[in-house]
């Protein structure tokens, strides 16, 4: 995908998603957003982002409920995603890495 075209998405899920982007690793935090919402978000983002992106980093939170921690773990179906990981020191993330 060409790299404006990434930046509009990117500019356009930023309206309720925070990003930030650091060499190979996207982190996105979805705090407060609901669960369909952000399952859209997410996989148009990981859909549409560089193939030079390969870990995405999602805090989703762990003190008010699981709905988006779950989602996030065991509903995401976007066909870059190599494996999803929870991050064992924080519950509240969770790590996606890509094909790259």
């Amino acid at each position: 995908m060409k790299p404006q075209v990434l930046t509009q998405i990117s500019a356009q899920l930023s309206a309720k998603m925070k990003i930030s982007k650091n060499s190979d690793t996207l982190t996105v935090d979805i705090h407060g957003m609901r669960v369909e919402d952000a399952r859209f978000r997410l996989e148009s983002l990981i859909s549409g982002c560089n193939i030079g992106i390969t870990k995405i980093i999602v805090i989703h939170g762990s003190n008010s409920g699981h709905a988006l921690r779950d989602m996030v773990r065991n509903e995401l179906t976007a066909p870059r995603i190599k494996s999803i990981c929870p991050v064992f020191a924080n519950d509240g993330q969770t790590v996606i890495i890509l094909h790259g």
